[in-house]
């Protein structure tokens, strides 16, 4: 019998646990290792930040679910990867850490046959003086927690201007290397759409900040979709969205510091700004987890087995070259760690080769550009990829059996822009590939055939009926996994 620890229970290790306990839990063990006691449907966040969902339709008790399977669940923080055992045994395993009955901090080693890093990613506030909602005056939709308490003060707004008060919203990026700028994107519009409700629309200004060079950047280099049979860009398309809103827009910017009631950012012309607010909402940037690497002499590898973000380096070609030198076969495949054949890192956990979007900098020397994205489906689809080679491996193949890489996957996004039965929308896009490939797609890096943008009440449906399928999915329901990831 072997035994699989999966670090994280996000949509990478969730997605990577339900299919090896399909597939294998009956004969192997599974040790699913999180700090979080509860699931959380991170896309539906946006809802909960306006007051739209709540606790229990984003989240689920990890612990009462894994009961019901062959997982075996800690609640407990990762702290360190042993690939070589330590000098009284070669046997690879973890350390983690956890809080026992008397409130103590207790650590305990777990060995292993495969690791599969899926921890995600460390929310940086720190990155950036007073961001976020524990130690400085924004607030952020990235966790349940999060957008519950930016709710309320959005709530706060609200009364504030039906009392004849007037505000300034201010939300997108809280740092100039950002990446997710989609949660941001959809929470603008989510905020619109509730003041229009409130009929407090006209007492509020909203400001887009971001460090995209253009509107519709996301990580991705741009995009050009196929929109109503004409190939148009997402400049254009994002754009459009926020003109009809009355929505304006600050782009190449690196927000550097945040007071009370004022951002303060520099753009890629080398300038410095203020921006006053009432309200913000400033995605923080993404670094890992803090994942520690040692060899069997206790030596600390960190810096091999991880890239100096704190993500795992995995099958991809780090090697250093100007951007006109970055290709779509830079991208890992498989997300098996090159020096240990039984570790693999998926979803935000893994280190990018490198940036979709061309990188940049001020003036001043300052990195003002969005980070490649690596979440909802491409971070499932990677899991179950993993999953199916460690099937595959624990029945004798030699080597990973299933790939999925970014280069080579499409994906679709539903991004809401306003939740309501009859008056919602939502903007639904597909691109394919992720990672644009020049060399197969010369004129846009993507098949337009496959890559195309719509937005209307009935994306808002379908961004409504995703979120209860894919509920319903990770909670192992009848049928789940027939549903698609």
């Amino acid at each position: 019998m072997s035994r699989i620890v999966i670090l994280g229970a996000g949509i990478a290790g969730h997605t990577a646990a339900r299919y090896l306990n399909k597939w294998v839990g009956k004969n192997h063990e599974i040790v699913v290792v999180s700090p979080n006691a509860k699931w959380n449907w991170i896309p539906s966040n946006i809802w909960v930040g306006v007051g739209q969902m709540t606790e229990q339709q984003v989240t689920f008790d990890l612990a009462e679910l894994y009961k019901k399977t062959h997982v075996d669940f800690r609640q407990a923080k990762a702290l360190s990867i042993h690939p070589e055992g330590d000098g009284n045994s070669s046997t690879s395993y973890v350390t983690i850490e956890y809080t026992d009955a008397k409130n103590t901090g207790v650590q305990e080693n777990i060995s292993y046959d495969f690791l599969i890093n899926a921890t995600g990613p460390k929310l940086n506030f720190g990155a950036t003086e007073g961001l976020g909602p524990e130690h400085g005056h924004t607030v952020s939709v990235c966790t349940f927690g999060h957008a519950k308490e930016a709710n309320q003060k959005l709530q706060d707004n609200i009364e504030a201007m039906r009392m004849g008060e007037s505000r300034t919203f201010v939300i997108g990026t809280g740092h100039g290397m950002c990446t997710c700028q989609g949660a941001a994107f959809e929470y603008i519009y989510n905020v619109d759409h509730v003041l229009r409700e409130a009929g407090v629309r006209d007492k509020a200004k909203i400001v887009w900040i971001s460090n995209e060079y253009e509107l519709g950047d996301f990580g991705m280099g741009g995009v050009h979709i196929n929109r109503g049979g004409y190939v148009t860009n997402g400049k254009v398309f994002a754009e459009s969205l926020m003109v009809e809103r009355g929505i304006t827009w600050i782009t190449r910017a690196h927000v550097k510091k945040v007071e009370a009631g004022k951002i303060h950012y520099e753009t890629l012309d080398g300038t410095f700004h203020e921006l006053p607010f009432d309200f913000s909402m400033l995605i923080p940037p993404f670094a890992g987890v803090g994942l520690k690497a040692f060899n069997k002499a206790n030596e600390d590898i960190t810096g091999q087995v991880f890239a100096p973000n704190g993500f795992m380096k995995v099958d991809a070609d780090y090697t250093a070259r100007p951007f006109m030198e970055w290709s779509a076969k830079d991208w890992p495949r498989t997300y098996q760690t090159p020096s240990y054949r039984n570790i693999f890192a998926v979803g935000i956990a893994f280190a990018p080769p490198h940036m979709i979007s061309k990188p940049m900098q001020s003036t001043n020397g300052t990195p003002i550009n969005p980070t490649a994205p690596r979440t909802g489906m491409p971070s499932a689809a990677m899991a179950k990829a993993v999953a199916m080679s460690i099937r595959d491996m624990l029945h004798g193949a030699d080597k990973p059996t299933h790939t999925a890489s970014m280069a080579e996957m499409g994906a679709a996004c539903v991004a809401s822009t306003g939740s309501h039965i009859f008056n919602g929308t939502a903007a639904t896009m597909t691109v394919f590939p992720v990672v644009p490939d020049y060399e197969k797609y010369p004129e846009f890096g993507r098949d337009m055939d496959l890559t195309f943008g719509e937005i209307g009440l009935a994306g808002h449906w379908m961004k409504y009926l995703l979120h209860h399928a894919f509920i319903y999915q990770a909670k192992l329901k009848p049928g789940w996994s027939i549903l698609p990831d």
